[in-house]
C-alpha cells in the first residue's frame, strides 16, 4: 500500500504553500498527493505545480492525481491533453480521476448539457474513450454520451496514464472492475472497503480481466487539533453535507452510501433536527461522532496513524485528506506529521 496527501481548497493554503507543504509531504516519506476539482481552479496545473515542488527531494518528484474531476467539466479529448500532458512531464506520476459529479440529478445535466440519462452509460462512455486516446488509440465510439470517429491524441509516444473511477454504488464499482485502472473511494468503513473490493472483482472478473490488476484508492479524512472538540467540530462540519444530503430529497449517491454502511437511523434523527430548523452549530453537536470515527480520524496527533492504517486496510492507495481545523500551514502541517507515523508501520 502506497500513503499519499490529499490536499483541497479548504485546507486555506496559497500557490507557494501548497508547494511547501507538497514537499514537506515528500519528505516525510509520502509517494502520493491528490487534489479533488470542482469548477474553480483547474485540478491539472495543481497537480503540476505539487509534482514540481516534490522534485527538490525525490528524485523525478511523487506521483500526483486527481481525485475526481466532474466528466461534464471537459470532453473526452480536453481530458486525454490534459492528463497526457502531464502524464509525459511527469515521466508517468500522474493518474486522472474521473467522477459522474450530480448527473444522476436532471437538473445538473441540463445546467452543463450531458446528454442521456444513464449515469453507469455517460461514465463507461467516458472510461472507455479516455483510456483508448491515451493509450494512442483511433478512436471510434458511439454511446449514449458520446459520439466520436477517428479521433486520435497526438502525443508520441502514448502518455502512461491510469485511468479511474469514483464509485460508491454497487453498479458503478462493478463498471470501474470492468472499464477503469483503479477506483476512487470516498468515506468508507474498513468493511465497505472490502465489500467494494468484491463488488470491484466481480466487475473485473466478468470483463475477463485480473482483479488485482484494478487499484483501489480512498482518501481518509483527518483532522489534529490538540482542541479535541475543535477537531470534532471541523471534521464533522467537512462530511455533514455528503452524509445527509438536502433535506427532502431521496437517498442518492453519498446519503445512500451512509445508509448502506448503517446509519440509516442516525441520520434521520439528525434529518428531524434540520427539519425543525434547528441552528446549525445544535447539529454539528449532535451528530454522531461513531459515524465520524468509522470513516475517519478526528483529535490529537497521539491516536491518528493506528487509526488511519485501520481504516487504510484493504486499499493499494491511502490518502490522507487533510482536515483543517483552522485553515493555514499550522493545521496542515499537524495532520501530515501525525499520520507520517502510518508510512512506517
Amino acid at each position: 500500500m502506497e500513503i499519499g496527501i490529499g490536499l483541497d481548497p479548504t485546507v486555506g493554503l496559497n500557490y507557494e504553500e501548497q508547494a511547501q507543504i507538497s514537499k514537506e509531504a515528500a519528505q516525510l516519506g509520502y509517494k502520493q498527493i491528490w487534489t479533488p476539482e470542482g469548477s474553480g481552479e483547474d485540478a491539472f496545473q495543481t497537480c503540476s505545480l505539487r509534482w514540481n515542488a516534490t522534485r527538490d527531494v525525490v528524485d523525478g518528484g511523487v506521483t500526483t492525481g486527481i481525485g475526481v474531476a466532474p466528466v461534464a467539466m471537459r470532453t473526452p479529448m480536453g481530458f486525454a491533453m490534459s492528463a497526457g500532458t502531464l502524464s509525459k512531464m511527469s515521466g508517468g506520476r500522474f493518474i486522472l480521476g474521473i467522477g459522474s459529479g450530480q448527473a444522476d440529478v436532471a437538473s445538473y445535466r441540463r445546467n452543463w448539457n450531458l446528454r442521456g440519462s444513464s449515469t453507469l452509460g455517460l461514465m463507461r462512455d467516458y472510461l472507455t474513450v479516455i483510456r483508448a486516446l491515451v493509450r494512442g488509440e483511433t478512436v471510434d465510439y458511439t454511446g449514449p454520451s458520446i459520439d466520436l470517429h477517428g479521433a486520435k491524441l497526438a502525443i508520441n509516444p502514448p502518455p502512461e496514464t491510469p485511468v479511474y473511477l469514483a464509485a460508491l454504488g454497487p453498479e458503478m464499482l462493478k463498471l470501474g472492475g470492468e472499464c477503469a485502472d483503479g477506483l476512487c473511494l470516498n468515506w468508507c468503513s474498513p468493511e465497505q472497503v472490502a465489500h467494494s473490493r468484491t463488488l470491484v472483482a466481480e466487475g473485473a472478473e466478468r470483463a475477463g480481466r485480473d482483479p488485482a490488476d484494478v487499484k483501489i484508492c480512498e482518501y481518509i479524512r483527518v483532522c489534529i487539533d490538540e482542541d479535541e472538540e475543535a477537531a470534532r467540530k471541523a471534521f464533522t462540519r467537512s462530511m455533514m453535507g455528503y452524509a445527509l444530503g438536502r433535506l427532502g430529497d431521496p437517498p442518492r449517491s453519498y446519503r445512500a452510501h451512509f445508509e448502506r454502511m448503517g446509519f440509516a437511523e442516525d441520520l434521520r434523527r439528525i434529518d428531524d433536527m434540520r427539519t425543525r430548523n434547528a441552528p446549525i452549530e445544535e447539529v454539528v453537536d449532535a451528530f454522531p461522532t461513531a459515524i465520524c470515527l468509522a470513516v475517519g480520524y478526528f483529535g490529537k496527533a497521539e491516536g491518528a496513524a493506528e487509526h488511519f492504517r485501520r481504516l487504510a486496510e484493504g486499499l493499494d492507495i491511502a490518502l490522507v485528506r487533510i482536515v483543517a481545523s483552522q485553515p493555514g500551514m499550522d493545521s496542515a502541517r499537524a495532520v501530515i506529521k501525525a499520520c507520517a507515523r502510518a508510512i512506517a508501520k
